[in-house]
């Protein structure tokens, strides 16, 4: 169980048999009436947000989420299919699961889901991944004096702005949570 004041970002709880990851915490303290916490949490179910006052000494159910080691294996129309690298067991997940996540996810990469009473809750991601582009602009020379940008197909089909010296073939880190662009692979 945990205290109010014990609910610090990225803390994973239970409420009304629920997992909820704290993603805001603000404490106040009230003189000799002892301190209000304010969270907001995630539902790991569904993404809504909600806002929380906790009092004095309530106490919170610590939610048991457990994770999980996968392998992704391959896309076929919405689902999603993925491999238990130690009993080889192959399983999929739907696209509302799988959610933004899709946009990232190359055949044979690992990668963590966690899971809340043996269902999946939530494909976690390396916060960068490297992938090739395979479709860009070329410049129109002269064009390279400012920051320019210019959208640029990744070889798992998502689009994103990239600097105008990249080019077709390239191999680019890009920001999971985000989407943007951060480096060219050296």
């Amino acid at each position: 169980m945990y205290q109010p004041t014990d609910l610090k970002k990225g803390i994973v709880c239970q409420i009304d048999g629920k997992p909820y990851r704290v993603t805001d915490y603000n404490q106040k303290v009230m003189g000799r009436g002892g301190s209000i916490v304010n969270v907001k949490l995630k539902n790991l179910i569904d993404g809504s947000v909600i806002p929380k006052t906790f009092k004095g000494q309530e106490k919170i159910e610590r939610a048991e989420v457990n994770n999980k080691t996968v392998q992704y294996l391959y896309a076929d129309g919405d689902d999603f299919h993925f491999m238990d690298p130690q009993t080889f067991e192959q399983f999929q997940l739907s696209s509302e699961v799988v959610d933004s996540a899709a946009n990232f996810l190359k055949e044979g990469d690992e990668l963590n889901l966690q899971l809340f009473d043996e269902r999946v809750i939530n494909v976690e991601l390396p916060k960068n991944v490297y992938l090739e582009v395979t479709y860009s602009e070329d410049v129109v020379k002269g064009d390279t004096t400012s920051s320019v940008l210019k959208d640029a197909t990744l070889e798992t089909g998502y689009v994103t702005k990239v600097p105008a010296f990249i080019k077709t073939g390239d191999v680019v880190s890009v920001d999971t949570t985000t989407g943007e662009y951060r480096e060219r692979k050296k």
